[in-house]
């Protein structure tokens, strides 16, 4: 008997549908398997897996307990198809199963529901559930599966099942119950009971009634422009985007960047790669590592021009159009394997994006090419299917809000956005700071990379002026903000466990690079349309301190995860998602110290720099900055109006870590004093060589661990910050991430004391010897701890 399953994208993905258009078959998909035995036991909040046996024969069971005994009206079973790490079709449904009922628990005389043990249960790529109903009234308080034949995978025989559904006068009476299995006895509530999903089960999103038209659309002016040219760099962040560009040189060669395309586009390609080198990332995700180089290269030559960095970004430029396809179709996978995988939502924005820098860095044929592919991506037939098959699709939308705010975008772009993107259930939850929205996202993966949706939601609100995304934006802001942030800044919320809010995991992964890259980035767009904000700025220093730079190493590669206890990770340059968007955020450092406005310009971050503007009247500005920041605390700013005088606002921000007012002079002279956490604005006539100065107030602050972290909770663990730097304790006796200071948090300011010339070592002047602080970002291979154990006060 032929049955017909649901495709659905299996532990990070179910589908939503809002209309009834039919999902696209797509054929000869390719590919081989990845670590999914690992992945399903970690994502148990998405799917069950049972536990793999060595036999197709090894019997095995799952059962529900309904509370109390229920007339079965009949049983529904969503498959699963691991087709987000396999690349391929393949379902892992029982082979041969039975469902029955009965009231006790040992199951002691069952009965049948439905019998599918006679013969193989065969499988087609259809949006179809099937459902079981008994052939006679059935009633019973516990319903098992007992699975027969199991599906093969890995050499190994398990099966999976993506929702699991026992109907009584027309309701679900499995929600919410709990569930039990032959291989690892009683487990509770499980994901596999859960509450529907708000815009269904099935892969298809399709909601043409999201769509507006232009001619209502109300454009929002930012109050600020980023720059996009014009800033120079020294000081720390110019050591950072040297060692980015060393990074980038010595990563990949062009012709191992450009191989993805030139196979896809069956042109002849060398045995071997250049690089010998045989990792995940390079095998399921095509053409990523091309957006990679491009993404960090782009941003990195608008500030500084290298020429061997500028010509390998030309070469794959061509390289990717000699490859494109006559519809315009460029990435490095085929048009059929658009749904496998990540390869329509990652690997797409990592070369749409890339695209973009190049075409803003100067290359004339980046924005003519993305034009033409999103013309075709724009109406083709797998848009309704981006969301839900293509594991985690949703951060497909970004490039596709971004183009439309360049020179080359159209209406459809943000168009397309809305109708196959926009989720409104979960803009709604965000607007009402529902904590649910992030951690408990129903489709995609709990994950920092949801912020990609927001960076897109802003991007929609400022195109249009319809405030529900700005709404969706603000709303998801505090979520993340306030329950998913650590102490330092690092986005704590990551992929495949559990992140409760306020949890704040220490030891497994946390702090991606690539959740604070895209936090940056949001929070310089609310900085933009809310520039007296100040709290926008501190959020993007404290990342780019405690997450960014911390997370580089001295040779420029990049580390994925922002441990804050033990050992720092090994740094990598293999093109994993946080190298890529590190490579990014890194090349992107001088677009932050300094925003411009239409009268003048918000100095938001300290590092040694000069800025060259155009001001609305005219008049061409420059400022210089002169400071060790966040060795030396004190700041210079020398203004060089092109005139010799001209008129301009400068707002300086006093940072809300000041633990005093900040006084600034001009010449030397008192000219105000700024309260922490607000922009001082200076509003006169300069003229040349006129020098602004202050000292940033700068002090200690302790924050208490209140999280969940194995050894740490309910202990009297403090993070200690200086500034916007989150400081890591070390002792030569400090082990796995575990260090005693005897010194009570109140006492532990006043004995922090510099060491010989460095201002950012303190040495604790305590009865333990050794013990010291310095910047988190400047730990290495040292064993630290940033939560070390103080004494409990008297």
């Amino acid at each position: 008997m032929k049955k017909t399953m649901l495709l659905i994208c299996a532990a990070l993905l179910a589908g939503a549908v809002c209309t009834t258009a039919p999902a696209q078959e797509v054929p000869d998909l390719k590919g081989g398997p990845m670590g999914v035995e690992r992945i399903a036991k970690l994502a148990n909040y998405s799917v069950y897996s049972s536990v793999p046996a060595d036999s197709p024969t090894d019997t095995c069971w799952m059962q529900v307990d309904l509370g109390r005994s229920y007339p079965i009206d009949q049983v529904k079973l969503y498959p699963v198809i691991w087709d987000w790490w396999l690349a391929v079709w393949r379902p892992r449904f029982p082979v041969r199963f039975k469902l029955e009922a009965a009231d006790n628990e040992a199951f002691d005389n069952p009965r049948l529901i439905s019998d599918q043990t006679a013969k193989d249960y065969e499988v087609t790529i259809v949006d179809k559930v099937d459902s079981y109903a008994p052939s006679e009234p059935v009633s019973g308080r516990y319903v098992r599966l007992t699975v027969t034949k199991l599906p093969e995978f890995q050499k190994k025989y398990s099966f999976d099942l993506w929702r699991f559904e026992v109907i009584s006068g027309g309701k679900d009476i499995a929600e919410g119950r709990t569930l039990s299995d032959s291989g690892r006895g009683y487990l509770g509530k499980h994901q596999l009971l859960r509450a529907p999903r708000p815009m269904g089960e099935l892969a298809v999103l399709d909601c043409p009634e999201n769509v507006t038209s232009p001619d209502s659309w109300r454009p929002v002016k930012a109050e600020l422009r980023v720059p996009h040219k014009g800033v120079r760099v020294g000081g720390l962040f110019g050591k950072v985007m040297d060692r980015n560009a060393h990074y980038l040189l010595t990563s990949f060669t062009v012709n191992d960047m450009l191989r993805d395309f030139r196979i896809r586009a069956g042109k002849p390609v060398s045995e071997k790669k250049d690089r010998d080198i045989d990792i995940e990332w390079l095998k399921y995700l095509p053409g990523s590592v091309a957006g990679r180089f491009l993404m960090g290269t782009g941003n990195q030559l608008r500030w500084k021009d290298d020429p061997e960095l500028r010509k390998r970004m030309n070469q794959i430029v061509d390289g990717i159009e000699e490859c494109a396809e006559p519809n315009g179709y460029l990435v490095g996978y085929p048009e059929n394997e658009i749904l496998v995988f990540e390869y329509g939502g990652y690997c797409r924005s990592w070369v749409s994006q890339g695209l973009l820098e190049a075409a803003i860095a100067g290359n004339t044929k980046a924005y003519p090419m993305l034009r033409k592919f999103y013309d075709w991506f724009n109406t083709c037939p797998y848009l309704p299917e981006l969301v839900r098959r293509g594991a985690f699709g949703r951060q497909g939308i970004i490039p596709s809000t971004r183009l439309y705010h360049t020179p080359v975008g159209k209406p459809l772009d943000i168009q397309v956005a809305q109708r196959y993107y926009q989720e409104n259930f979960w803009m709604d939850q965000l607007a009402d700071r529902d904590v649910d929205a992030i951690w408990k996202i129903p489709y995609d993966r709990p994950h920092c990379y949801l912020i990609v949706t927001l960076n897109a939601y802003m991007d929609m609100y400022m195109a249009t002026g319809e405030e529900r995304y700005l709404e969706a934006v603000l709303g998801g802001w505090d979520i993340y903000h306030d329950y998913f942030q650590h102490t330092g800044g690092s986005i704590s919320i990551c992929e495949k466990l559990e992140y409760p809010p306020k949890s704040y995991l220490l030891r497994l992964g946390t702090g991606e690079l690539c959740g604070n890259s895209f936090w940056s980035f949001l929070n310089q767009q609310l900085h933009a349309v809310f520039p007296d904000e100040e709290k926008y700025a501190n959020e993007i220093e404290k990342s780019i301190y405690n997450v960014g730079i911390a997370n580089q190493t001295q040779d420029g590669s990049i580390i994925y995860h922002a441990m804050l206890v033990g050992h720092k990770n090994r740094g990598e340059n293999h093109n994993t998602c946080c190298e890529g968007q590190g490579t990014r955020w890194f090349g992107a450092l001088p677009e932050f110290i300094y925003s411009i406005a239409d009268d003048g310009i918000y100095v938001n971050l300290f590092n040694e720099s000069t800025i060259e503007w155009t001001q609305s009247d005219g008049n061409e500005m420059s400022v210089r900055m002169q400071t060790a920041f966040p060795e030396n605390p004190e700041v210079k700013l020398t203004v060089s109006p092109g005139n010799g005088k001209a008129y301009s606002n400068i707002r300086l921000r006093v940072p809300q870590w000041a633990d005093a007012p900040m006084e600034v002079t001009v010449n030397g002279k008192r000219v105000g004093t700024g309260r922490p956490g607000s922009y001082l604005a200076l509003k006169r006539t300069w003229k040349k060589g006129d020098v602004i100065a202050f000292t940033l107030p700068i002090g200690f602050r302790l924050t208490k661990y209140n999280g969940t972290a194995e050894g740490f909770k309910g202990t009297e663990a403090y993070a200690l910050e200086y500034g916007p730097l989150l400081m890591a304790a070390m002792s030569p006796s400090e082990e796995k991430g575990f260090l005693d200071i005897p010194v009570a948090p109140s006492e532990l300011p006043s004995r922090l004391k510099p060491e010989n010339n460095d201002p950012l070592r303190f040495k604790v002047e305590c009865s333990e010897a050794g013990i010291e602080y310095v910047p988190y970002y400047r730990i290495a291979d040292e064993n630290f701890t940033c939560y070390p154990f103080l004494k409990k006060a008297e």
